[in-house]
Order: C-alpha cells, then structure tokens, then sequence
C-alpha cells in the first residue's frame, strides 16, 4: 500500500469510529433531552445527527480521494478532499443556525411554566463532554500526521459539540439552582455555543475555500523544500518556488538556478535529481515541476 493510500486510510478509520459514537450519541442526547425536558439536549442531540451525516461525507471524500491519476485528473483527485471541508464547515454553520434558531424561539415563545430540566441531564451531558473531547483530540492528532483539511474539519465538530454540551449543562445548572424563573438559561447557553460553532465554522470554510484556490502553502514548507533543493548538486540557487495543497498532498513548481555553461542533458539530469531529492524527503509530495535556467549567461566565443 502506497504512503499516500495508508495515511487515506489511517483518516478513513477515524471516521469510521466517530460515526458510530456519534450516532449512539446523538440517540442519548434526544432521548435524555425529551425525558428530562431540556431543549438544549434535545438541539444538542440533533446537531450529533448532523455529524454523522457529516462524517459520513467526508469519509467517502478521502476514499475517492485517495485514488491515483488518471487520465481524466492528471493531477489526481484530492481536491474532493479540500470539498468535504467545505462540506463539513457548511454543514457545522447550518447545525449552529438550527439550534440558534430553536434557542431563539424557546426564549421568546417558549411556554412561561414548562418544567426545569431532570437532574440526571446533567450526568449525561458532562458524559457527552468528555467523550467529545477526547474524539476531537484524537482526531485532531491523526489529522496532524494525514493533513486533511476534511478531517480537521471532522475534529472541530467533535470540539463544537463538546462546547455545545458544556453549555447545555451550564444552562441546566442555572436553571436546577434558580427553578422555573430560570428555565430559559438552558436555551441562553444553548445561543452562546452557537457563537463558537459559527467562529470554528467560518475558520474552517476559509482554509477549505484557501485549498480549493490554490492557495500558497505554509511558509516553513515552501523554505523547506527550497533549501532541500538548493543542497542537491550542481544547484546554484532556488526562486519562485509555489506549493499548493491537492487532498493529502502537495504539488510543487520551482525555478533552479544552474551554471550557465552547462548542456541541456546535463540540466536535465540535474532536474531529475532535483525531483527526486524532494519527492524523497517526507514532503508529502505526489508531484515536483523543476524549471532550469543559467545562474549567468554564458560566455560567447569570440566576443
């Protein structure tokens, strides 16, 4: 299996895993809201079922992005990876929208003498936190060592539905201590989590939106590669050096200086050597373009 194949499925996996939890969830939430009448669970819980969907997505945009080229997508086809990220942040906006809006709607037309929430919400939703957190540190780790933006996107879903929880069970809390003249800080906490939803939602969306526009990466690769280039032999500097992000890899285009004397063949072996040397250095590189050009003009005979 190919490095690139491995890392896909590395991040397929953990995936996999958060739809699962996220469904047995998203089911223990709603019930324990509707049980224990609390309305930020119950929104807490319908926004778990838009997680899955979202995981769901995003698991089926790594496998297609994983395959190699062909030749339709010379380049591959990982940007339907950068396009689940989009996905994931569209579909974590529209879950803090809803329950906005539900929130919105129980603080202004919510019934004056509906009951304060059951005491045992509260087990269930620091239950809901913790676990959350750890899925988004996991997945979050993983990430680091895949560099998906889809999967990133996966792991602040998790961290925005543990601050939801978090607080859901602050609102619980002030409405058990205050009683029914405080209900409604259920569906306050409620609107506050949607702030952070929509502030991770938005951070996400611009580094999706960033990858599908091939935006330059990071400057500590570009000097990276620049200076992995400038070592191989017969390389006398590198310029105009650009990376762009496809999926789970990168493709480079650089321009290397060489003496200006040189033949073509012998500018060429030292493209190869080039292309190589990167491709070989753990850049995540599917792809190098090496451009030569004279360090100095040559001298002219007889001039």
């Amino acid at each position: 299996m190919s490095t690139l194949a491995q890392r896909a499925a590395q991040g397929r996996a953990i995936l996999l895993a958060g739809v699962f939890i996220n469904l047995l969830l998203a089911v223990v939430k709603m019930a324990a809201g509707w049980f224990g009448h609390s309305d930020a669970l119950i929104a807490d819980g319908l926004e778990s079922t838009l997680d899955v969907l979202s995981s769901a997505l995003i698991w089926l945009a790594l496998k297609y992005a994983a395959r190699p080229p062909d030749s339709e997508h010379p380049y591959g086809h990982g940007k339907m990876e950068s396009l689940a990220g989009v996905g994931g942040a569209l579909i974590l906006l529209a879950a803090g929208a809803m329950v906005a809006l539900n929130s919105l709607r129980e603080i202004f037309h919510g019934a004056p003498d509906r009951p304060v929430p059951a005491i045992f919400t509260l087990g269930v939703l620091f239950f809901v936190v913790v676990v959350k957190e750890v899925l988004f540190r996991i997945t979050n780790a993983r990430n680091r060592e895949v560099e998906s933006r889809a999967l990133e996107s996966d792991a602040w879903h998790h961290r925005s539905d543990a601050l939801t929880s978090l607080a859901a069970a602050i609102g619980i809390l002030i409405a058990l201590i205050g009683g029914p003249r405080l209900v409604s800080a259920d569906d306050w906490a409620a609107l506050f989590s949607c702030g952070i939803i929509a502030l991770n939602g938005l951070r996400m969306l611009r580094g999706s939106l960033g990858e599908l526009l091939d935006e330059q990466a990071p400057h500590e690769t570009i000097q990276k590669i620049m200076t992995c280039a400038q070592a191989v032999p017969g390389v006398k500097n590198v310029e105009k050096c650009r990376v762009r992000k496809s999926g789970l890899t990168l493709l480079a285009d650089l321009h290397v200086r060489v003496r200006g004397d040189v033949t073509v063949s012998a500018g060429h072996r030292i493209s190869h050597l080039v292309k190589d040397a990167l491709m070989e250095g753990g850049y995540h590189l599917s792809d190098v373009t090496v451009h030569i050009e004279p360090a100095e003009e040559p001298a002219i005979a007889g001039a």
